[in-house]
């Protein structure tokens, strides 16, 4: 259909009157091979454009006309004419023969030449006036000839020219007024000339006129010649592109006509596929019925469909789809004549429907079930037709320390990390359920049936250690482990957001009891849940009221016992709860984002409290790993500052190794930006980050801070703490740096830092926390600090840090032992606890001792055994057994505690 509508708009074009002279055409063929233009010795060819030119090469038959008047005025008068009419005559009837080639000649120019206009004259005007002539003298001549029938002759000869030169008016008028010019020229009267000259008026105007219309016509025509040329070149590219082509069927449903393009598709020559069956150039299998039977009913019951999805009958390894559309065609007496109508790919479309299906189902990056599907699954288990088919157990995972690995070694190496993850997850799991990833390091397995807790803790703890083993990404040895909150259907929940509520609450505290464990959904998670939700209302609410406080704590030169600046530390008076640990708000600041806000509120803080401050006592604050991460730091840093005028050399940052786990460009910038500032800058809690001493050689430190896990300790027998702090007191002399030894709380750990060269020291030895006005009034006192303290005459302490539960009056507490001995202990995590206060401490498993406070300063407190522990030959304290993972342990706040201590 398009081939035959693009040869039809072509020969449309050639008819335009910007180009009547068509290639093959019969005149110029004639004229070229010599033949004389006569009549009767050659066929007619195609006469020329009426509007734009005025000679019709059909006027060579006016001279067999004149001819027929001329024999019929004879045998009418029974006369012959005479030589002079015979001679006009003859010559006006020449004239007309040559009619066809002045019409050549005059197709030669563009119509708008004024030499069209002396031809017409020649080939119309100047053969009807030559008759004229003739036929006059001929009447004048013989008597026996009658005006009336001359004048007859005339009458028919007008109308034999209106009938040949084919709505040429102009030529026409030309023709009429050159006849009755010739027939009036003996007689010269006045009337004569009057109505001749109104001839010529009426033949000036219908000039102007047809020549204002063919200009007219020639810029329509020019205009349909554009459109038929621009849809035949749109036809054409859209056929080569193969996106979209057009067919034709006979009304018997065979191949009429189809683009090129599909026949080189079906590898099959174009003229081969006519007479074929439509239906043939499609795979029409059972699976496809609904196509099938739409296409194949629309052809039978000749009727207009649109986009019918079928398969092509192609060889191609994959399979191409066409969208196909057709209407019937009929002719002036509706008869039914075939289908016209085209088609268009549907290949790359189904491709990205189905990528979209993929996307929406599936994890693009491990193929696991997404969280979509998971969700779906899930709701079918719990929707059952039958009760005992809806119980299930969820687990949702989550893996420890995948931070880091995207932090170190970057996100594709964490990509090939999960894509790991997830294929020992599915190989963990096998049939047993369904695994799925729910985004980031977040992964979730669905078992479905009834399913007993040490069943599960069997597959969870399987799950933890296979998670758990080593990877190698790039050559890296890298480990990693993973958390696990299991809920059960219909235990812990009948709906599906309930149990991925419910799971995630035992997944949190899983991660919350010292992660790479399991823990089952309880009841209690529930109200823990609640408390911190509230915690984050009740914090936001302090920011707001500006609740918040700084406390401070000296920092002393171990040579000369002077104070060289303070420690700022957050501290908060819950309004019930009296002072809650940091350990206890910073981490609900930093999960909802307001550890930013917090952190430029106490740099400005700190900064306002400076200056009213000795100008040789420097304030330190500590700085997250959030804060460092925003490019504003330095510009917050110097606002604060400007803002209360003081020294930038005041103010020290105290910065933690995990800000180097990156190691990339903006930590350089950015310590460069800061020291721009000229602020001082000190590396906090060194040794106990995870990354290497390279970044010591860029980053530009005044000072570093020995951690109070290497002081604790260090003063034991055999101890190799203090080899660790004089290596870290050599290195920092060697790089031009102080060094600060925090948390020395007896005189030995004092005389040990001092004596291992460490220049500053702070801990409770010298002084406690001191609010703003404690810390103006301390000043006023002098700069010189005095040692007060224990000298350590308890037994061989053993540093930890190990999560501990203590038992109280019906509650429970979660708290972590710092250090042990045989006799005693020092647990941080609890506040303002009352000296004598007694708790069952669960060590492990079943394996309770009853101790006694005997100190409590902040959330630290330490507590005296009531029968003092074994130990082993080494000296080290024996605890019991590790309780199996997954074994549930009471679980609640420490809400109790701080109301009491309130």
């Amino acid at each position: 259909m398009a081939r035959k509508g693009l040869k039809a708009l072509k020969v449309q074009s050639c008819e335009s009157a910007m180009e009547i002279r068509v290639p093959g055409d019969q005149t110029e063929s004639t004229i070229r091979t010599g033949i004389p233009n006569f009549a009767f010795l050659r066929p007619r060819g195609p006469s020329s454009d009426p509007l734009h030119f005025f000679i019709a090469r059909r006027w060579e038959l006016m001279a067999p006309a004149m001819v027929c008047i001329m024999v019929a005025l004879g045998v009418a008068s029974r006369s012959a004419p005479g030589p002079l009419s015979l001679s006009l005559a003859f010559a006006a009837m020449l004239l007309c023969l040559a009619a066809p080639s002045l019409a050549m000649l005059e197709a030669r120019l563009d119509h708008r030449s004024w030499k069209r206009y002396p031809l017409m004259l020649l080939a119309v005007a100047l053969p009807m006036l030559l008759f004229g002539v003739s036929a006059t003298q001929w009447t004048r001549e013989i008597a026996a000839l009658d005006w009336r029938l001359t004048i007859k002759g005339y009458g028919l000869l007008v109308l034999l020219a209106t009938v040949l030169l084919e709505r040429r008016v102009t030529s026409i008028v030309a023709a009429t007024v050159g006849l009755w010019a010739g027939a009036s020229i003996h007689s010269g009267s006045l009337a004569t000339l009057g109505l001749l000259a109104a001839g010529g008026g009426i033949g000036l105007l219908a000039a102007m006129r047809q020549a204002r219309m063919a200009r007219e016509e020639s810029a329509r025509r020019a205009g349909q010649e554009r459109e038929r040329h621009r849809a035949e070149e749109l036809l054409r590219e859209y056929e080569e592109t193969g996106q979209g082509w057009f067919w034709e069927t006979d009304r018997r449903g065979l191949v009429a006509y189809v683009s090129p393009r599909i026949a080189e598709l079906l590898d099959t020559a174009q003229s081969e596929l006519y007479g074929r069956p439509f239906l043939g150039l499609f795979h029409l299998r059972a699976e496809d019925h609904d196509s099938e039977r739409t296409l194949a009913f629309h052809l039978s019951t000749r009727s207009s469909f649109q986009d019918v999805a079928v398969r092509a009958a192609t060889h191609e390894e994959d399979e191409r789809w066409w969208s196909i559309s057709g209407r019937p065609v009929l002719d002036q007496f509706h008869n039914f004549l075939g289908f016209r109508g085209s088609g268009i790919d549907l290949t790359e479309t189904r491709k990205s429907q189905q990528h979209v299906t993929q996307l929406a189902r599936f994890d693009s990056l491990t193929k696991l079930a997404n969280r979509f599907q998971m969700s779906e699954w899930l709701e079918k288990v719990i929707n059952s037709p039958r009760t005992e088919n809806r119980a299930c157990a969820v687990f949702l995972l989550d893996l420890d320390r995948f931070k880091q690995v995207n932090d170190t070694l970057g996100h594709p190496a964490g990509d090939a990390l999960l894509k790991q993850v997830a294929e020992r997850l599915r190989v963990t799991v096998a049939n047993m359920g369904r695994v799925g990833r729910l985004g980031g390091d977040e992964f979730q397995v669905i078992l479905p049936g009834y399913h007993q807790h040490e069943g599960l803790g069997h597959l969870a703890r399987r799950v933890i250690e296979a998670l758990s083993q080593p990877y190698s990404i790039d050559g890296t040895r890298v480990t990693i482990g993973a958390s696990v909150g299991i809920a059960m259907c219909p235990e812990d929940g009948t709906t599906v957001e309930a149990l991925i509520r419910n799971a995630d609450l035992a997944l949190y505290a899983a991660k919350d009891g010292g992660r790479g464990r399991h823990h089952f959904y309880d009841d209690d998670l529930h109200s823990d849940a609640r408390e911190r939700q509230q915690l984050e209302q009740d914090l936001r609410d302090a920011i707001d009221a500006g609740a918040l406080e700084l406390h401070y704590q000296p920092q002393v030169h171990t040579t000369t016992e002077k104070i060289t600046g303070f420690e700022a530390l957050l501290r908060w008076k819950h309004p019930r709860h009296g002072y809650l640990s940091p350990a206890r708000f910073v981490p609900v600041a930093e999960e909802t984002g307001l550890v930013a806000e917090i952190g430029e509120w106490v740099l400005r803080k700190a900064c306002r409290d400076l200056a009213g401050w000795p100008h040789n006592v420097r304030v330190a604050v500590n700085v997250s790993p959030l804060q460092f991460a925003n490019p504003e730091l330095p510009s917050i840093v110097a606002r604060a500052i400007a803002d209360s005028g003081i020294d930038p050399g005041r103010l020290e940052l105290e910065i933690t190794e995990s800000v180097f786990l990156g190691e990339d460009k903006s930590t350089e910038v950015m310590f460069a930006a800061l020291k721009d500032v000229g602020i001082r800058l000190a590396l906090d809690d060194f040794g106990t980050g995870y990354s290497s001493l390279g970044y010591l050689k860029k980053a530009p430190f005044d000072k570093i801070k020995i951690d109070q896990s290497f002081v604790r300790g260090a003063t034991v027998e055999g101890s190799r703490n203090g080899a660790i702090i004089s290596s870290i007191v050599g290195l920092a002399e060697a790089l031009g740096m102080e060094t600060t030894a925090e948390g020395v709380e007896t005189l030995d750990e004092l005389d040990l830092v001092r004596l291992l060269g460490c220049s500053h020291v702070q801990g409770y030895i010298y002084e406690k926390s001191l609010s703003s006005d404690e810390v103006m009034a301390r000043l006023e006192g002098g700069l010189t600090a005095v040692a007060a303290g224990p000298r350590s005459a308890r037994a061989p302490r053993q540093t930890m840090l190990r999560r501990v539960v203590l038992e109280h009056g019906g509650h429970i507490y979660h708290a972590t032992i710092r250090n042990i001995s045989s006799t005693g202990a020092m647990v941080e995590g609890l506040w303002n606890v009352p000296v004598e206060t007694q708790f069952g401490l669960h060590l492990a498993g079943d394996n309770v001792v009853l101790a006694t406070a005997r100190w409590c300063r902040e959330d630290r407190m330490g507590v005296e055994f009531l029968r003092p522990l074994e130990v082993d030959a080494s000296g080290a304290v024996l605890f019991a057994p590790e309780p199996k993972g997954g074994e549930r342990r009471p679980d609640g706040g420490d809400a109790g505690l701080m109301r009491k201590a309130g």
